[in-house]
């Protein structure tokens, strides 16, 4: 009878299933990738969000869409193999400048990285503006205070630059063998040459956390 009692194998069963498809309703609403934290709430206590999404990894590892990770998040994305079709339809509202380009890919590798650093190696000074545009997009944000003298402000990356470049963490960058492959680096490097390690994480031991007002500061200039 439809009314009979679920065994103990059944109803985990049942309950998997369940909060799958709770997962999977929650992933697929929300435009920005959701942590574990997030997703928690929605699901029975001692869930075990972990295993449920390593589940609905599987499930959707061969279909159109994929389940991904980005930083500490999850999202549902187009799979690789297929993201060509979208391309035709995509449209970029706004252009990057080359200053823009340049100084997100200097803080990827380089963070923390400090605009002094910053236009250290860019070998010219990046206007305010640069760092607008890039603080508006999402894909950086102001991490700290170094604890230099003037405590000038560290950028870093975000989840959302994650996202958008199809990256898993910031270790999945390039690095020196594949951008030597495309052409991005010249053969008449020093042999001591080296691709910069990002750190995205916790704040280092050299920094210190925002001021309060820094967060009422646009473009984090220092004070």
């Amino acid at each position: 009878m439809d009314d009979e009692p679920l065994s103990g194998d059944d109803e985990v069963a049942f309950v998997t299933e369940r909060n799958l498809r709770v997962l999977e309703a929650v992933l697929f609403a929300s435009e920005a990738p959701l942590s574990i934290d997030e997703l928690s709430p929605y699901l029975g206590e001692g869930s075990n969000v972990e295993k449920l999404l390593g589940l609905l990894t599987d499930r959707y590892a061969n279909r159109g869409v994929n389940l991904v990770r980005r930083g500490e998040g999850w999202a549902f994305r187009t799979a690789d193999d297929l993201s060509f079709l979208l391309r035709r339809q995509q449209t970029e509202n706004r252009q990057l400048s080359r200053a823009a380009l340049e100084t997100l890919a200097i803080i990827a590798y380089h963070q923390p990285a400090t605009r002094a650093e910053i236009e250290e190696v860019r070998g010219v000074q990046s206007g305010g503006g640069t760092f607008d545009v890039l603080l508006q997009t999402g894909w950086i944000r102001m991490r700290g205070r170094r604890r230099t003298p003037g405590r000038p402000v560290t950028y870093g990356t975000t989840e959302a630059f994650l996202d958008h470049f199809g990256l898993e963490s910031i270790t999945d960058l390039p690095g020196f063998d594949e951008l030597k492959g495309t052409g991005l680096l010249s053969n008449r490097l020093p042999p001591n040459f080296q691709v910069p390690l990002p750190i995205d994480g916790p704040l280092r031991d050299d920094e210190d956390p925002l001021d309060a007002e820094d967060h009422d500061q646009p473009d984090g200039t220092d004070s």
